[in-house]
């Protein structure tokens, strides 16, 4: 064994070793002042006595304690410790540590973190987890150019309307990155190039074939190649895509070697899919796609893993090699992939790292197994409004409309592509977006609602001023009302009682109002996406549109760097 390899021991034996002396010593100081303070005495005044020598043996010791614990950093930081394990050095165990849940038995590699801020919440309208495929039929698909975080408005079209394509082919190309080729999800014939405000290109609308008909490569070998020719193959099956770059959520430049890449493969959010179902026998695809990626950094993958359940997670996540194993246990947004890479390894200022879902992994890992474009999907169908909740199989940019016929209670509905908080609303007529595996039907509130908030209301908060709060494993039937208007933007600290992060949202939220290009850069901009600040736009009393400042925000900053 190397000299490198067994520094840890060493340190964890002298450290240890100190720390047992010191221990040793306070319990001898300890039983002197108890025996001290138990001697016999006829004079009562004597009990004021003793209280100011308990008080003085009390700081005596924490003085101890503390003097210990810096001995223990000098002699750990000698020995070859990192700042991460200098931090949890101590005579004593800390509060937290006293209290803190047990770590779950099957956490036997990699980092655990307990993140104590968040929110979940609990609504009606929760899929069971068996797929279901017969019972969707989808015809209609498309792909829209605005998904694309940065993309031109009107991309160069690669189709015309009646044309026969195959999965794979190029749709269209950004003119200012025609390298980066986005491709059809499915084969048939295109149906429409629809276009919206200004002659933008809205979507491009593919009519599928019964069975899909795929365009297909010849992969380069991981192991022997280039990450240049990698890079290359991606770019030009339509892989490249399913990167995202943080910060600011664009479609990386081919030009950039990311510092690091990470996964979350666990959702939090309201209704979100159960992502050991999606990836049920897709194993080899998964592991596929971690090998391209580990080629693609000079850095490490990161994968976080879910440490919520008393069950494992899947063992395709848990087994996977090539990566660096980081748990996560807490409320939502514990498995955001940018709240994350802030306990991971924070975002700063020229940083670049990619994320990716664990759906695009398979897709790109099936480039690889399969030497063709796999754009298929589980997408789960949730809210109280739906028939049946359920896991559905399709394709990138399915039809809503279809995936949710005769599946809906009322025609009084808010369709939202995603979940509650950072999704999107859709019609019928609308497609599913490129990243999104999830759909949430709610009722649309467009109800006046009886003296507002002054009522008290069963409804999904973190205010205890309503009593929603006295039913914690409650599940709610909600709609998209937001009992109030908004109002003047105060500080209340709702923010900071909710994102797991060591930021001031609501600080930064006022920078980017400001146009504050420098504050925005030092109150940490560079490491929030909207799903991650979501919650506190859910939480805010001032009822600000949170999601859409910082999108302003990050589009300044992009725009400018």
């Amino acid at each position: 064994m190397s000299e490198a390899k067994q520094q840890p021991n060493t340190v964890t034996i002298s450290v240890n070793g100190m720390k047992n002396r010191i221990i040793f010593s306070l319990v001898l100081m300890c039983c002197g002042g108890v025996l001290m303070a138990q001697a016999p005495s006829s004079d009562s005044s004597n009990y004021f006595v003793y209280g100011i020598l308990a008080v003085v043996i009390i700081v005596f010791l924490g003085i101890v304690v503390q003097v210990s614990d810096n001995l223990l950093a000098i002699e750990a930081r000698q020995a070859g410790a990192d700042n991460e394990a200098l931090q949890g050095i101590s005579v004593l165990p800390r509060f937290n540590e006293l209290f803190a849940p047990r770590t779950p038995e099957y956490v036997t590699e990699g980092t655990l973190h307990t993140l104590r801020r968040g929110h979940d919440i609990l609504l009606e309208g929760k899929a069971d987890q068996t797929i279901k495929i017969a019972e969707v039929q989808v015809r209609t698909f498309a792909v829209q150019p605005a998904n694309f975080i940065g993309m031109s408005p009107i991309p160069k079209v690669e189709v015309e309307p009646g044309q026969q394509i195959k999965a794979g082919d190029v749709l269209f190309f950004d003119k200012k990155r025609p390298e980066i080729k986005y491709v059809a999800p499915v084969s048939g014939e295109v149906l429409a190039v629809n276009r919206g405000e200004k002659r933008s290109i809205k979507e491009i609308t593919i009519l599928a074939d019964k069975d899909v008909q795929y365009r297909t490569w010849s992969a380069p070998d991981i192991e022997n190649s280039s990450r240049d020719t990698l890079v290359q193959f991606l770019l030009e099956t339509g892989g490249w895509t399913l990167l995202r770059q943080r910060p600011f959520d664009i479609v990386p430049d081919p030009e950039d070697t990311p510092r690091d890449i990470f996964i979350s493969t666990f959702d939090t959010a309201p209704l979100a899919p159960d992502l050991n179902v999606v990836v049920a026998g897709k194993g080899e695809a998964f592991q596929k796609g971690l090998d391209v990626l580990g080629k693609l950094t000079d850095g490490k993958v990161y994968l976080g893993l879910d440490a919520r359940d008393k069950v494992a997670p899947a063992a395709i996540f848990t087994k996977a090699q090539g990566v660096e194993k980081h748990w996560f246990r807490g409320k939502h947004p514990a498995g955001n992939v940018g709240i994350q890479i802030h306990h991971i390894k924070p975002v700063k200022a020229g940083d670049r790292v990619w994320a990716l879902g664990v759906q695009e992994v398979i897709t790109l890992g099936a480039l690889f197994t399969e030497n063709r474009f796999n754009a298929a999907r589980i997408v789960v169908l949730t809210g109280a409004e739906l028939q049946q909740p359920m896991y559905v199989k399709t394709y990138i940019g399915a039809n809503l409309g279809e995936l949710l016929k005769g599946n809906l209670k009322n025609d009084h509905i808010r369709i939202v592509s995603g979940d509650v908080l950072s999704g999107k609303q859709k019609s019928q007529e609308s497609f599913l977006n490129f990243y999104d595996d999830q759909v949430t039907v709610i009722e649309e509130g467009d109800d006046y609602a009886l003296f507002g908030w002054l009522l008290p209301r069963l409804v999904p908060s973190v205010s205890r001023a309503l009593p929603s709060f006295l039913l914690p494993n409650t599940e709610f039937k909600v709609n998209t009302n937001t009992y109030g208007e908004k109002r003047a933007f105060v500080v209340t600290g709702q923010y900071e009682s909710v994102l797991p992060m060591d930021i001031y949202p609501q600080h930064l939220m006022k920078a980017i109002l400001a146009n504050d290009f420098e504050l925005m850069e030092g109150l940490g901009i560079y490491e929030l996406s909207e799903e991650d600040i979501a919650l506190c736009e859910f939480v805010c009393t001032s009822k600000q549109p949170l999601q859409a400042i910082l999108r302003e925000g990050l589009e300044v900053i992009r725009e400018q760097s």
